[in-house]
Order: structure tokens, then C-alpha cells, then sequence
């Protein structure tokens, strides 16, 4: 089993099956066309680098218009975005996106990811609020089908500044937020 870079007669071994028998099982394809290569390997060479379809060099700027219009209603499916460009592969689309688009879209003050005007507000995010008032029933040692009084006990949950969370047990002091009886 080879592995790396295809050299120019593994690509034309490829080339000549497939234009000879169509595509066929991938699986089955390397020991019928005489490559010593996985089936998946030689699918993704024809499917990225070797079909006659396909179309090499820059995007035009309709393509970019286009890619940017399809993100904005798809999002990341690249398979569906490429679909609509003749010629051109889900990885290559994804490709020039993550490496040309979204940086061009950045500088001109649009966020890639929805599309939208990147403001201030956007720019700078807000830590979570991570102090909260929980109230939750212990069981006592009677069933509670035996005793119907409920005995609430509030646990408050905080961090403190080393980020190392901690629990309180609390005796009422604070107003619970959540009640929780069984």
C-alpha cells in the first residue's frame, strides 16, 4: 500500500480505468486498475485533482459573489455551495473561503459568520454570569408520602476569583431563584 504524493503514472493508471470502465466501486477500484493505493485515496485523488470537469485557477468574482450569497443562506455545507459552482469541489469552495473570502469580508467590517456588520458590542464579549441561587428539596429520613412538609434548602453557587468553583450551603439568606420539590 503506497502512500504520500501519486506520482505521474499512478494518475494515469487512474485516468485510463476510469475513462475505460466509468467510475466504478471505489473499494474494488485500486486492485482492478493495478495501483497499490486504498480505494478512498484514489476516489479523493479523482474527485479533488483529476477529473476532466474540473476547473483550475483563481475564483472569478461572480464565483465569490456567489459563495458568499449561498454561506449566508447554507452555511458551512460546502458539498451544496460547490454544487452550484461548475467545476469546482467542496473542498476547494471551503478552502477559499476559510482562506481568502472570510478575511476580505473581516477587513470590510462584516462578520463571516452571520453576515451581519461587525459593531463594537460584537467585538467585545461579555464574561457569563456564573452566580446562581438554586433551591433544591432534600428527602428527609420519613417518606414523603408520610410527611408532606417539604424542607427546601438553597445551594449557591459562585466562583471565586481564582476561577475555582465552589458550593454554599446557604440558611435563607438570599431570595431563591429555583424551587425544585419532589
Amino acid at each position: 500500500m503506497n502512500k504520500g504524493a501519486w506520482s505521474k503514472q499512478e494518475d494515469q493508471k487512474l485516468i485510463d480505468y476510469i475513462n475505460k470502465h466509468g467510475d466504478v466501486c471505489w473499494r474494488t477500484l485500486p486492485q482492478a486498475a493495478g495501483l497499490l493505493r486504498c480505494g478512498k485515496s484514489c476516489r479523493l485523488r479523482w474527485i479533488n485533482y483529476l477529473r476532466p470537469d474540473l476547473k483550475r485557477g483563481n475564483f472569478a468574482e461572480d464565483e465569490e459573489d456567489l459563495i458568499i450569497k449561498l454561506h449566508a443562506l447554507l452555511g458551512n455545507r460546502w458539498s451544496l455551495i460547490a454544487g452550484r459552482l461548475p467545476g469546482r469541489t467542496d473542498n476547494e469552495v471551503k478552502n477559499y473561503w476559510n482562506s481568502h473570502i472570510r478575511r476580505k469580508l473581516i477587513s470590510k467590517g462584516i462578520d463571516p459568520n452571520n453576515h451581519r456588520l461587525i459593531t463594537q458590542k460584537n467585538l467585545i464579549p461579555t464574561p457569563p454570569d456564573l452566580n446562581l441561587d438554586l433551591t433544591i428539596s432534600i428527602p428527609s429520613s420519613s417518606s414523603s408520602a408520610e410527611n408532606n412538609d417539604l424542607k427546601p434548602t438553597t445551594i449557591h453557587h459562585e466562583s471565586n476569583s481564582s476561577g475555582r468553583e465552589r458550593n454554599l450551603m446557604m440558611a435563607g439568606n438570599s431570595p431563591p431563584t429555583l424551587l425544585l420539590f419532589q
